[in-house]
């Protein structure tokens, strides 16, 4: 699964269970599904649906009743063995007990259920997606969610990942509908004009994986060896899928390839769905990826060059899934990273292999990394591996630890071992526990096995089984004998007290001199001598594939920065990622970073710039409201404004992919900040929009559009609105309502809530409009969700609601905001539900005490 961008908000701030262990609120394990044939009939347009299913069970030990979850259903009639069974529901555990009419003894058998259920208007279960075609008429797309714990809206089953079963799904759909589902289908006409899609077995899988759609659409398709890759889009669109058909036909030739084993469906359909969700933007389901269509699509008028890479790393992703959590699945949640920490490490090194211009070293640093460290050295940080429980924990798994840690940690190991070692483990692991269900330390064995006299348990349990971020100190710098020697010594890196407290891992570590030959080290213990070839300026994590902060003492920094020029481009963004983030736990001074920032050259490279406005950016909000803000503002716009007068507005033909990057940074950045220059340009390409939509250039759009509405007058916020009830793409629609509530003018800004009282707009663009507001005004958006709260829940998806309120508060510098969110955690949110809540809390601690410490530092140079 694909998570949204609000993980970001959230960063500011015990060994798996096994397939056999039960657990609290898990399922009795006496009997197991062995395989399902469930029949739907949707109702669109009365949001409602029927379903009855056979489902082949075999039971282990002597029982008379079964357990197996369900969730929003209404059971109608249950049936076991050809004989009639009755049914209690436990609401609030998702359960459905099925007493059997006489006991049943260890062997196969048949239970059978109907049901009805809702179609849910938020991504949880069967769910609508309402959306306008072309003409103006409006459409409705149905389709599922069902990860993790929302298969069980949909039918009965064994709702946990390691109850794996066959599917077999039929479903019928309105006349000229397409319905589809994981497998091909056998289309039958009914008599009444229906259409009944039958669909063919899937091989064993999780029930999170099972999915169905079907709307008013067309499919597009093109083959990739045996396997027949599709697009299904809304009508009139598909050729906007063509970007990613090519992908991932590329993708399928290399994930087929690494893994070593073929991919096992007949085909790979992807979904493009014309709406959004507070939680996900694409989903794995095995031979049927979802993808919101912003995600998947690439409209010519409208996708910039971020927008293409992000469409390649999101199919990039869902498709590693398909092999890491499908094919092999973990046996239970607290391993969710085996899915998500992989693939989004896979997304990030098919880039580096077959987009090898889009610098995906760089981004991972900037952009994983440093986003799980954000949240990893606070006191809202969690394990990598770590029990839950119940849905709510569940939902809050899927977070930066899971995702951008998971990530980073595999690629500190990759690195570590070597890339074909580690490639082999890999291919070890998929060949063991192809179909199967696994935990964390069985992928350490097989890694173990491939990479014979490695240290892989003694890092992967360092790195998985504790929380926290490494920090290495560098020290004794001296050259004798054309050999460089330093001291390393460590400890445990942290924004807040709770963060620091003594701890130790065993760090890979690659030291060099600038130029000279690597030397590989590994600090287990306080202190480590290492030694490089040459004498230069030393660099310990070069290539910064370790996860870990380095900080120099100040002879050596000052000789780094001396030699900026010539270190490697991704050290160099170390370099500068260490440099901020030191000064924000207190222990280096801020002038650091300046002096860093002051090395990077005009025409630096663009991911350089880019890390260095995101920077800036951090800093701004850090002291927005303050007497700080404006003179900070100013400095910074006007250290970035040349870059952004080189790279001009127009794109250039044949331009670098990363230039274009840089421009919609920068475009961003100056925009959010006032730059007059950038709000008057603005300003003028909004103006043609009446007589041109095409007036503004793809490859800027959407920075220009965001520069606009955050400098927004009250009539620029309602020509704003006009654009917004206009645009028929679904795409353009959702963008232009979250930039409702963007206005830097509170006043301003405070027109969106008018429009979260009405039926204007649609519940998920309700929830990104206050989301937009929230990333302005935290303060506004939080109290107002608070004050309406019954609303807002009634907008937000199940999975999220433990989280959204909470999230809007995470950019808040008001010392009261603290305590806000743990009165409402307390009156709204579960009491072992409230981790997303924690985690604010700490990021709002860290905020406070961060612009504390860096505060003189910003005052002088902003001076």
């Amino acid at each position: 699964m694909q998570i949204l961008s609000k993980l970001a908000a959230l960063a500011i701030l015990p060994l798996a269970i096994g397939a056999a262990d039960t657990g609290a609120g898990r399922l009795p394990r006496g009997a197991v599904p062995v395989s399902y044939d469930i029949s739907v009939t949707p109702d669109a347009r009365a949001m409602t649906f029927t379903g009855h299913e056979t489902v082949v069970v075999d039971v282990r030990e002597p029982m008379r009743s079964l357990t197996l979850n369900a969730a929003e259903l209404t059971v109608t009639a249950a049936g076991f063995d050809g004989r009639a069974a009755t049914t209690r529901v436990d609401a609030d555990a998702q359960t459905l007990t099925v007493t059997l009419p006489a006991a049943a003894h260890p062997g196969q058998h048949r239970l059978t259920l109907a049901w009805t259920g809702k179609i849910n208007r938020s991504a949880a279960g069967l769910f609508a997606i309402d959306y306008s075609n072309g003409d103006g008429t409006a459409a409705r797309m149905l389709a599922t969610q069902f990860e993790a714990p929302d298969a069980r809206r949909f039918a009965p089953l064994w709702d946990e990942p390691d109850f794996k079963a066959r599917f077999t799904l039929t479903a019928v759909a309105p006349a000229g509908q397409l319905a589809f589902s994981n497998m091909p289908a056998a289309v039958t006409p009914q008599a009444d004009g229906t259409q009944l899609y039958r669909f063919a077995q899937t091989p064993v899988m999780s029930s999170y994986l099972l999915f169905l759609g079907m709307g008013d659409l067309e499919r597009r398709t093109v083959m990739a060896g045996r396997t027949e890759i599709g697009v299904i889009t809304r009508k009139g669109v598909s050729q906007q899928g063509d970007y990613a058909l090519a992908q991932a036909q590329r993708l399928l030739a290399y994930y087929n390839e690494y893994f070593g084993q073929p991919y096992p469906l007949p085909k790979l359909d992807m979904i493009a769905g014309p709406g959004s969700s507070q939680f996900f933007g694409a989903m794995e389901n095995w031979g049927a990826i979802f993808y919101f269509e912003n995600e998947l699509l690439l409209d010519p008028a409208r996708t910039s060059e971020s927008g293409r890479q992000r469409i390649f790393t999101v199919v990039a992703h869902e498709m590693a899934h398909q092999w890491f959590g499908d094919l092999v699945t973990m046996a239970w949640w607290d391993d969710l990273w085996l899915n998500e920490g992989f693939a989004s490490w896979m997304e990030s090194k098919t880039a580096r292999d077959l987009h090898p211009d889009w610098s995906a070293d760089a981004e991972a640093l900037a952009g994983a990394r440093e986003g799980a460290m954000g949240l990893d050295a606070t006191a809202g940080t969690h394990p990598i591996v770590r029990h839950v429980e119940t849905p709510d924990q569940i939902s809050e798994a899927f977070d930066n630890i899971t995702y951008a840690k998971g990530q980073s940690v595999i690629g500190m190991l990759e690195a570590t071992l070597g890339p074909d070692r580690f490639r082999a483990g890999i291919r070890r692991y998929m060949a063991r526990y192809k179909f199967a269900n696994t935990a964390t330390d069985q992928l350490w064995t097989e890694l173990a096995a491939a990479a014979t006299g490695q240290p892989v348990a003694g890092i992967a349990h360092d790195f998985t089984l504790q929380a926290g971020v490494p920090l290495v100190t560098v020290s004794g710098v001296r050259c004798a004998g054309e050999r460089t020697m330093a001291t390393v010594a460590q400890g445990r890196f942290g924004l807040d007290q709770a963060s620091q407290a003594p701890q130790s891992w065993h760090v890979p570590l690659v030291v060099r001199t600038i130029g000279g030959t690597p030397a590989r080290a590994v600090v287990s213990g306080p202190a480590t001598p290492v030694t490089a070839a040459g004498c230069g300026p030393l660099v310990v994590n070069s290539g910064q594939a370790s996860y870990t902060r380095i900080s120099y003492d100040d002879a050596t920094h000052a000789q780094l920065i001396a030699a900026y020029q010539r270190l490697p481009v991704v050290d160099r963004l170390g370099l500068i990622a260490d440099d901020y983030a030191l000064a924000a736990g207190g222990y280096r001074d801020l002038s650091r970073w300046f002096a860093a920032v002051e090395a990077i050259a005009p025409d630096a490279n663009p991911d350089e710039w880019g890390f260095a406005a995101q920077r800036f950016g951090n800093l701004i909000d850090l002291y927005d409201g303050t007497p700080l803000a404006a003179p900070l503002r100013s400095k910074a716009v006007a250290r970035l404004s040349p870059v952004l007068a080189r790279l001009g507005y127009a794109p250039r033909p044949g331009e670098p992919a990363l230039e274009s990057v840089l421009r919609e940074e920068l475009i961003s950045f100056a925009g959010e900040n006032g730059d007059p220059g950038v709000a008057a340009r603005a300003r003028q390409y909004v103006a043609t929009l009446r007589s041109n939509p095409a007036a503004i250039p793809a490859a800027i759009r959407q920075p220009i559009l965001q520069a606009f509405a955050r400098n927004a007058t009250a009539p620029e916020w309602a020509q704003l609105l006009a654009l917004a009830q206009a645009e028929t793409s679904p795409v353009g629609k959702n963008r232009l309502v979250a930039l409702l509530g963007t206005p830097a003018d509170a006043a301003v800004a405070r027109r969106g809530f008018d429009l979260l009282v009405t039926d204007a707009i649609t519940a998920p663009q309700k929830a990104s409009l206050l989301r937009g507001m929230a990333g302005v005004h935290p303060d506004l958006a939080f109290d107002w969700a608070v004050a309406h709260h019954d609303l807002v829940e009634s907008w937000v998806e199940e999975s999220s609601r433990a989280q959204f309120v909470v999230s809007l508060a995470a950019g808040s510098s008001d010392r009261a905001m603290a305590g806000k969110v743990r009165s409402y955690a307390e009156r709204y949110i579960p009491a072992g539900s409230r981790g997303p809540a924690m985690k604010v809390i700490a990021g709002l601690d860290v905020r406070r005490a961060t612009a504390e410490r860096m505060r003189a530092a910003v005052a002088a140079w902003a001076g």
